[in-house]
């Protein structure tokens, strides 16, 4: 069995990679981490989506203790405007639209009546869309259980603290941390397995396992071993980000449990409501919009004071031809980046690091554990890749050449393919192994503006009269349900309020 693991980098994925690995692999194997003080991380990603609760949770990590060494908040949805036309506006929501009728999703209904004005909109069935609209949150169990079994939440947190919370647990599990630049790496002659790595204070770090944790650079994978990069930029051409912090107008301030995407002329800009403060940020295409102008675009935009210089990150999207080569995989940036529309950044460490310990390797490197890995990262980078693009390419709008490009692009056959087939018949043609699912797929595409031709024909053998009271029934108790709900700031307060000076829940939590 290998023993001996060597993570190249530090930040979120590296971090990330350590805790994991420490908790899930037997006492004997030990784990080493290196990186440098010098080397800045990128830390912009602080927007998560659910699955971000499982990986903790199966570090046993206490989610109180997080949230409060993280500044994080609740996260219910993606709030998208100007996407599909400018003034429009939608959720994507971490919930379910209703309940499933004779085993059909609670859509197809909805598809069939909606026409009825006491059917409501489809988002009035969605209990995290409705708590959102108010800046609400519940964080305890709903006496309705049925409601809260189609309710999920994810966080908004700050990245550093992530790593650096990650890295005291990672410590107190036996992880140790080793404090320097990598200037070498040494390969076996033969295989070209990657045998150590020297620091720039001469010290050599031998391991069996290397874990490339490196960021964009890619130090094993692309500067030692030379593994092509696919360039995705042609489906997705969103390639600089300006990005800052603002603080708050003051601790009263509404802190949404939601991220908001808010699309602009070449791009669009995030925010990320924390506990103390805001991340900002516009994404955009330089091919479109200058990097000076996307500043000011950004600096107009932002509803509060920065508290930081912006800084600029230039990247490409796409992926690595493969993320595991020989005794080397890629895990975080090194391994590709797609952007942070849909915040995949860290379900995509994540996924990364549960596939490299469910098909850990033995001494022997047996290319069938190799292949397997790529091939599932691949359809998950592939998957959330054809997910982001639904959002540019199902626009409608035509005020720009950038918007224009992204509407009348030619798309991958598979997202044609989800596109034809909710169009036909209100399907989503997901896959219960896809990292977004039936009501992810869902919500984007009502929200976007396609309308299906019609619903599954099971619909009608159901009374209509049946359906209809079905539905007030699922309608009342989510509007129930949100009224009762606290404050988003309410919740935070009392339950997970950080400790920073600049808190704006500090006083509060303190009542």
């Amino acid at each position: 069995m290998i023993k001996n693991i060597v993570i190249v980098g530090g930040g979120t994925a590296g971090w990330m990679t350590a805790a994991a690995l420490s908790r899930h692999l037997p006492e004997q194997c030990n784990v080493r981490l290196i990186e440098s003080d010098q080397i800045a991380t990128v830390g912009v990603g602080e927007a998560t989506i659910p699955v971000i609760r499982t990986f903790n949770a199966g570090l046993g990590i206490d989610e109180q203790e997080f949230m409060r060494e993280t500044n994080a908040s609740f996260k219910l949805a993606i709030r998208f405007q100007n996407w599909g036309e400018i003034g429009e506006d939608y959720y994507h929501a971490f919930g379910y639209y209703g309940f499933p009728i004779n085993d059909v999703s609670f859509h197809h209904y909805w598809m069939k009546m909606q026409q009825d004005p006491d059917i409501g909109g489809i988002h009035e069935y969605n209990m995290p869309y409705m708590a959102c609209v108010d800046d609400k949150f519940e964080h305890k169990q709903f006496d309705n259980e049925s409601i809260g079994s189609r309710y999920f939440y994810a966080y908004q947190f700050d990245a550093t603290l992530y790593a650096r919370y990650l890295r005291k647990w990672s410590e107190a599990k036996g992880v140790t941390r080793i404090e320097g630049k990598v200037t070498e790496v040494t390969q076996n002659n033969e295989t070209g397995f990657v045998e150590s790595v020297t620091l720039e204070s001469g010290e050599c770090i031998e391991g069996e396992l290397f874990i490339d944790c490196s960021g964009f650079r890619a130090l094993l994978l692309e500067k030692t071993h030379k593994i092509g990069y696919k360039d995705w930029s042609h489906w997705l051409p969103v390639n600089r980000a300006w990005a800052v912090s603002t603080a708050y107008e003051n601790e009263d301030t509404p802190i949404p449990p939601y991220t908001r995407a808010r699309a602009l002329t070449a791009g669009w800009q995030w925010r990320i409501p924390l506990q103390n403060r805001t991340g900002d940020g516009n994404v955009f295409c330089d091919q479109y919009l200058s990097e000076d102008k996307a500043l000011d675009q950004l600096l107009e935009n932002i509803e509060g004071e920065p508290i930081n210089e912006p800084r600029l990150l230039k990247f490409t999207t796409g992926k690595r031809e493969k993320l595991w080569h020989k005794n080397c995989v890629g895990v975080g940036l090194s391994g590709g980046f797609l952007e942070p529309l849909e915040s995949t950044s860290i379900a995509l460490i994540q996924a990364a690091i549960l596939l490299l310990i469910r098909n850990f390797p033995s001494k022997d490197f047996a290319p069938a554990t190799e292949n397997e890995f790529n091939r599932r990262m691949d359809i998950k980078y592939e998957e959330s890749r054809n997910f982001i693009m639904l959002h540019y390419h199902m626009t409608r709008r035509n005020d720009s050449e950038f918007w224009n490009y992204c509407r009348t692009m030619k798309i991958p056959d598979e997202l044609q393919h989800r596109i034809d087939v909710f169009r036909h018949s209100g399907h989503t043609a997901h896959k219960n192994s896809d990292l977004f699912i039936e009501h992810n797929w869902l919500q984007v595409m009502l929200g976007q503006g396609i309308k299906p031709d019609s619903y599954d024909p099971r619909v009608d053998v159901v009374d209509p009269q049946e359906v209809k009271r079905l539905m007030a029934q699922m309608r009342t108790d989510v509007a129930k349900a949100a009224k009762a709900m606290p404050t988003h700031n309410e919740t935070l307060a009392r339950y997970c309020a950080g400790e920073l000076i600049s808190n704006p829940l500090s006083k509060s939590s303190k009542q």
